[in-house]
């Protein structure tokens, strides 16, 4: 089993990490969008809830500077399971998406945020949708790419079991933006997201 470290250092207080392309069951991978149903539904309810919390936590951010300590965590867990199902569906892993919002140094990709809580920058945070705009225009036009590229992989991946490292790299680099734009837009950091799909960031 492969497992993802941490040791790599970034200066970017929210990472995406992923374990090198493995071998694949050919048979998950044909019906990898049914089998990933379960993980979707309960994702979306854990969306839900984390949408909600993350509006709470604007507003007291804006009046207060300060992230409650509980609420960034189940948000940091909700982007993490995120992370996790969507890797699943790009045939980042053939390792079915745990349903937990905590860290697991066995899964092959893993969501690390360092904990950003009091002095959070109130003016930013007020405008935070808005200053985000550049990556969600990016972010898309890279969305559809990799949509291409996951069915791409799709087909190899039925025949040989693997996805190629090229292939696989750019789809990482894909979900590791996006995972950035949308933890900067849950309020996890005020740090503005880098212009990269690497992790050197």
């Amino acid at each position: 089993m492969t497992t993802v470290s941490a040791t790599p250092s970034s200066g970017y207080p929210v990472r995406a990490l992923f374990a090198p392309p493995q071998q694949q069951s050919r048979l998950t991978v044909f019906f990898r969008l049914l089998i990933a149903i379960p993980a979707v539904i309960v994702l979306a309810f854990v969306a839900i809830a984390s949408a909600v919390v993350t509006i709470i936590a604007w507003f007291i951010i804006v009046f207060t500077a300060r992230f409650p300590a509980g609420m960034f965590r189940f948000c940091a867990g909700a982007q993490r399971w995120s992370l996790r199902v969507q890797s699943y569906l790009y045939l980042m892993t053939d390792k079915y998406p745990p349903f937990s919002l905590d860290d697991d140094l066995n899964y092959p990709v893993r969501f690390l945020a360092a904990e950003d809580l009091a002095g959070r920058n109130r003016l930013t945070v007020f405008f935070r949708v808005l200053l985000a705009i550049p990556h969600m225009i990016i972010v898309s036009l890279l969305g559809y790419a990799s949509r291409a590229i996951v069915f791409v992989c799709w087909l190899i991946a039925i025949f040989t079991g693997n996805v190629p490292e090229g292939l696989h790299n750019f789809l990482a680099g894909y979900l590791r933006w996006n995972i950035r734009m949308q933890a900067y837009i849950g309020l996890l950091t005020d740090k503005y997201p880098p212009f990269t799909m690497s992790d050197n960031a």
